[in-house]
């Protein structure tokens, strides 16, 4: 055989396997193996064999380590090369955001909560985010500078979500809970809880403002989803709620509203999801999209910019930018995504996460949409070639990604935001202005994204 040592090497490797057998009181073997190599006492005495003692424990070890890191850097590797591979040239990437994609590491990691973090939610103006927590409490963040700003404390059992929105110009946060009940908090009040909504009977797992344009509504309502099978929409400036939505067989998890607030989409326990047209006197789900093997934990409507790649996608024309839940996204236990059209079929399954999927929410740009998983990664899937998986962030948390937002864009055009961008879905992240209904309308993009896990951090992904 050809010889790989050096003599001098293989030497060494002979003295620390005899000092390695005889600290291991293997005298017999130790014996055999020094009258085979010649290394008889007066050669190799036990004084000189103490100093190989341990050597080869030592070389062992740190060749299992090189052999660990080689691996994660190849792995590195070939997720940067896929990257590469799928990537718009860098320069043009950086600068337009339609094509702005989340990166390692994460800009901040917010740390306080001392319970897994269950929901996030962005200011549609300023730089603030809230956080929500299976430790009873709301924490308000700045994410640009990532500091702790407040407390909220008020709720008495895990917060499971929370939303910004409500009336022009008169922005307020909603939180909901395992308590079965709704609190409203003001943030021109250093976030006073001024009202509490009872009337569930059991946890409300999901809260979303519903952005104004719906049956003449003016920002005031609220759309909350619970484990009592029922949808609720309340009035925030009266405190009454004014429709409740039955239908699901079992615990409705999550909503999304659409962005003229004319539907809401809906997920439930009984592995369906639910669009419902909530303009008209007494809502009834329009469409039900059956297909997935498992609870349905999540939603979204598709912003209109990704009409265009959906429909392709669907082998449809284009519908118009004006009709606001012609594609929807749907992640479940079953560890699927779903993408789906407006009547219903599901135009496509999105396969890659090795457990539950947890969140979702579409690229403002309409290029991609991005979910988040039990299996601690964060995805991008990309719509002009037909979902194709093109970056997995394996490192995005150390345990369950919960939920995920991207924060509202900022309208240029117009008076102040309405309070409504930043609703829908776990936030699509599209303008939520009637001017953004139409693609391109003065609404700039901003590449921030937040998200949660059981790991006890809120990360933050920005450009």
């Amino acid at each position: 055989m050809a010889q790989i040592l050096t003599s001098r090497q293989a030497e060494e490797l002979h003295r620390a396997l005899i000092a390695y057998l005889t600290a291991n009181n293997l005298t017999s073997t130790a014996a055999a193996l020094r009258a085979e190599l010649n290394l008889g006492e007066d050669v190799f005495d036990p004084n000189t064999a103490k100093k190989y003692e341990g050597l080869l424990e030592k070389k062992w070890t740190s060749v299992v380590r090189l052999q660990k890191k080689i691996m994660d850097l190849e792995s590195r590797n070939a997720t940067m090369q896929a990257e590469l591979d799928n990537a718009t040239p860098t320069s043009r990437q950086n600068k337009d955001p339609v094509s702005w994609l989340p990166r390692s590491p994460a800009r901040h990691t917010l740390q306080s909560h001392r319970e897994p973090i269950t929901c996030v939610a962005f200011h549609p103006i300023f730089s603030s985010l809230a956080s929500g927590s299976e430790d009873q409490t709301i924490k308000i963040w700045d994410w640009e500078l990532g500091e702790l700003e407040r407390t909220l404390k008020g709720h008495t059992k895990a917060v499971l979500d929370i939303d910004f929105g409500g009336p022009r110009g008169n922005t307020l946060l909603a939180s909901c809970s395992s308590d079965l009940t709704i609190k409203l908090w003001d943030p021109s009040e250093e976030y006073k809880n001024i009202r509490t909504l009872p009337g569930h009977d059991h946890s409300v797992s999901a809260v979303r403002f519903i952005p104004s344009g719906a049956a003449g509504s003016s920002g005031n309502l609220l759309v909350s989803a619970s484990r009592d099978k029922t949808l609720r929409i309340w009035d925030v400036s009266t405190g009454y709620c004014v429709k409740t939505l039955r239908g699901h067989a079992e615990w409705v998890r999550d909503v999304c509203p659409s962005i003229d607030g004319r539907y809401i989409l809906s997920t439930s326990d009984d592995y369906t999801s639910r669009l419902w047209d909530v303009s008209i006197p007494n809502p009834e789900a329009k469409v039900t999209l059956i297909g997935h093997e498992h609870v349905v934990l999540c939603c979204t409507i598709a912003p209109p910019a990704a009409y265009p790649h959906l429909a392709t996608m669907a082998g449809v024309r284009k519908p118009p930018p004006t009709s606001t839940a012609e594609f929807m996204a749907t992640g479940s236990r079953d560890k699927t995504i779903r993408l789906w059209d407006a009547r219903g079929t599901c135009i496509k399954t999105l396969v890659g996460h090795d457990n539950w999927v947890r969140g979702l929410v579409f690229h403002p740009g309409g290029k991609y949409l991005i979910s988040v998983a039990d299996d601690k990664t964060m995805r991008c899937w990309d719509l002009t070639q037909e979902g194709k998986c093109v970056k997995t962030i394996a490192d995005a948390h150390g345990h369950f990604v919960q939920c995920i937002r991207w924060a509202p864009s900022v309208v240029k055009a117009g008076p102040a935001v309405n309070g409504v961008d930043g609703q829908n879905g776990e936030v699509n992240g599209t303008p939520k202005k009637s001017s953004a209904l139409v693609p391109g309308a003065d609404a700039q993009i901003r590449c921030v994204i937040a998200t949660g896990s059981v790991d006890l951090n809120v990360r933050i992904f920005a450009n």
